[in-house]
């Protein structure tokens, strides 16, 4: 059994992962491929590790809860902020195949080693951009926004980005939110209490 396919029984039998694409995802891609050299050890383990700029790569159950939240489907478009080392970017390509992923990295060093390690897996639906002082891709609407650091408040302008219908998963302060979008700007938020984030800069 690989380390990946281990860290998915772990996550599995902690009920923090459930869904057939997102099991399938988590078997496929492995951590262990987008932690920096001195974290080789640790790759499977449930915590956060830096990853150089402030920022870490989130700890595996807190990803796997995040992403079943999404409710993910194959042809999802989806908007990911804050892709750090480019993780959670993979799992996402390799859950919604036959859909896309957006990626956005504010740092432009992070950004390079995100896309060094995307280049082990070949995806052909993910485009990685380098984020900007404004919030998300304005002008443009997701079936999904995951965001990866935590927001004082909801910013409202990335609620505009979701489709009808769409899901976003964001933390704000210490608790992630998930928000469920609704006709025109109407949108329905639930929060799960007692995470903590690095912050969203913006």
């Amino acid at each position: 059994m690989t380390g990946a396919q281990e860290l998915c029984r772990y996550l599995q039998q902690q009920g923090r992962l459930h869904s057939p694409l997102l099991i399938k995802s988590f078997n496929c891609v492995d951590r262990n491929d987008f932690v920096p050299p001195e974290f080789q050890d640790e790759a499977y383990a449930d915590y956060p590790l830096s990853i150089g700029k402030g920022q870490t790569i989130s700890q595996p159950s807190t990803v796997a809860l995040m992403l079943e939240l999404l409710e993910l489907q194959e042809d999802d478009t989806v908007l990911d902020i804050g892709c750090g080392s480019g993780w959670t970017t993979a799992l996402l390509a390799c859950t919604v195949r036959n859909g896309s992923v957006t990626a956005l990295e504010r740092h432009e060093a992070l950004l390079a080693f995100a896309a060094s390690n995307l280049e082990k897996y070949h995806f052909d639906n993910v485009v990685l951009k380098q984020a900007s002082n404004e919030l998300g891709c304005p002008g443009e609407t997701f079936d999904k926004i995951l965001v990866s650091a935590a927001a004082q408040e909801l910013p409202l302008s990335l609620v505009k980005q979701l489709r009808t219908g769409g899901i976003m998963v964001i933390p704000i302060q210490n608790s992630i939110a998930i928000i469920h979008k609704k006709e025109g700007d109407a949108f329905e938020q639930e929060l799960l209490h007692g995470f903590a984030f690095v912050p969203l800069i913006y």
